[in-house]
């Protein structure tokens, strides 16, 4: 039933929807997320983490020991703690981060908020998160939920990927149809 009305789709959509449905019904939707957000920012801070998580050569009891105390360490219980423990056992725990985007995209569409993928050279102050943001909610309407990821490779500008449009006013993607066009010309 959910999975008609959302954009999810795929194994991650699926474990996401299920963890969705879940969390609505027992009421913590709010406390799965920022459990799950918790879980996502140790997975990007730590190496040791991401190889746990993403190499096939630990056995799924060996990440499940490994995972219970990472867990229990940051204070992860409940539905999400289970939820990341069902994942190990299915052998699905390298698609976390999939489900984890999937999950915030359930949450978002269920509190009536767009939500929006954005990719700068570097971090942003507050008042320039503040500006894109209402910047956004000028477009859509919603009020809108920023991911935002550091990518020094764009040079400067943003790329900002929003539903299924995209604005890309990266520094590199112009230089790249500067060249693209010299190459046309000569």
């Amino acid at each position: 039933m959910a999975a008609e009305e959302t954009s999810v789709s795929g194994v991650s959509g699926r474990y996401a929807t299920a963890l969705f449905e879940l969390a609505r019904d027992e009421k913590s939707i709010d406390a799965v997320l920022l459990d799950l957000d918790k879980f996502n920012s140790m997975l990007e801070q730590s190496a040791d983490l991401q190889r746990l998580v993403r190499s096939p050569v630990f056995s799924a009891d060996i990440q499940l020991s490994a995972l219970t105390a990472i867990l229990n360490q940051a204070g992860i219980s409940g539905i999400s703690a289970n939820f990341l423990k069902v994942l190990t056992a299915n052998r699905r725990l390298f698609a976390v981060a999939d489900m984890i985007r999937a999950f915030r995209a359930l949450v978002a569409k269920f509190k009536g908020e767009a939500s929006a993928d954005v990719t700068v050279a570097e971090a942003l102050n507050e008042k320039n998160l503040d500006a894109l943001k209402t910047a956004l909610k000028s477009v859509t309407g919603k009020d809108v939920t920023l991911n935002v990821k550091v990518d020094p490779a764009i040079i400067g500008g943003l790329v900002v990927k929003l539903g299924s449009r995209m604005v890309d006013s990266s520094l590199r993607t112009k230089l790249n149809s500067i060249k693209h066009a010299m190459k046309e010309a000569g």
